[in-house]
């Protein structure tokens, strides 16, 4: 994994987009690492009487690609200082969801240089299904 330098990042500048794709499977794996059994995420017929065509895929999985995007991004040597996202709409198993993020401010702060970003989950119509932001701290050169 290349490591890359605050000298580097520009506000502005895209985050390089992680795509994903959960299965069914994902969403029994996300499950039992997660503790998170929650019928709307494995029962369809649950999901179908809650007004869902399908199983939802977990937010918290989401969050996790998020994570898995800055992580990425930033390199071994960075580190990820804050992360904060939303649950504003649905993601369903088999549809191809764009992990995304956009600089929005980079800045020393107590010797560390810092980086905030807004990220975003997109579904396949385009709709940022799970918004945020985060601050992350990347080496100097």
């Amino acid at each position: 994994m290349a490591q890359i330098h605050y000298e580097d990042i520009h506000e502005g500048a895209d985050i390089p987009t992680l795509e994903k794709t959960p299965t069914t499977r994902t969403l029994v794996q996300w499950a039992g690492a997660s503790g998170d059994f929650f019928e709307l995420h494995y029962d369809k017929e649950f999901a179908k009487s809650m007004g869902f065509p399908n199983v939802l895929v977990h937010g918290r999985l989401e969050a996790a690609y998020l994570t898995q995007l800055l992580t990425d991004w930033i390199g071994p040597k960075g580190e990820i200082k804050k992360i904060s996202v939303q649950y504003r709409g649905n993601a369903f198993p088999g549809e191809k969801l764009l992990c995304k993020g956009k600089v929005t401010k980079k800045y020393v702060k107590d010797g560390q240089h810092l980086v905030e970003a807004e990220i975003w989950v997109e579904n396949p119509a385009g709709q940022r299904i799970t918004p945020g932001t985060a601050v992350v701290a990347v080496p100097s050169k």
